[in-house]
């Protein structure tokens, strides 16, 4: 039997020092991540496709935008110099840039600068033309930046792209 001034053994434990603390967990194990990688890549494959369709249809409809800005634009140059359009190629768009001035009226630039497509590539244009009948042709020389003069991937304001 135990007597009140012995301690009893069972109760004492080791020093604090001494315990060996629980096994704590830190991270996560080589597994886990790898089985995250994989989930990751799984989602990124049915993902990125789509994606990547998408930004080429948003490149086109910039495009055709930017055209139909500049297709405006030409039709107010067309109604203050008496129903003619701006003769001449690429080189002569900045002039709808500028401030002039046609039979003594002052006139106000037409747009703010040239319109680019969403490659980052001058739009065409050409006044007189043959391709978009009586109209000025305007196009882009597309996804693949090369000017196939509205064949290929050029987008055009004469046929349906």
């Amino acid at each position: 039997m135990q007597t009140s001034c012995q301690p009893n053994r069972r109760s004492v434990g080791r020093p604090a020092e001494i315990r060996r603390p629980r096994r704590q967990r830190r991270g996560f194990t080589l597994i886990e991540v790898l089985l995250v990688v994989a989930i990751l890549g799984v989602i990124a494959a049915a993902v990125v496709p789509a994606l990547i369709g998408r930004q080429a249809d948003a490149n086109a409809q910039v495009t055709k935008t930017s055209i139909k800005g500049l297709e405006q634009a030409l039709k107010l140059y067309a109604l203050d110099h008496d129903g003619e359009y701006l003769s001449g190629g690429k080189d002569a768009l900045p002039q709808l840039a500028q401030a002039g001035e046609y039979r003594g009226k002052k006139l106000k630039p037409y747009l703010d600068e040239v319109p680019k497509d969403a490659w980052g590539e001058p739009l065409y244009y050409e006044y007189p033309s043959g391709k978009a009948g009586e109209k000025p042709a305007i196009w882009s020389s597309g996804p693949n930046r090369q000017n196939e003069d509205g064949g290929g991937d050029d987008i055009t304001n004469w046929k349906d792209n």
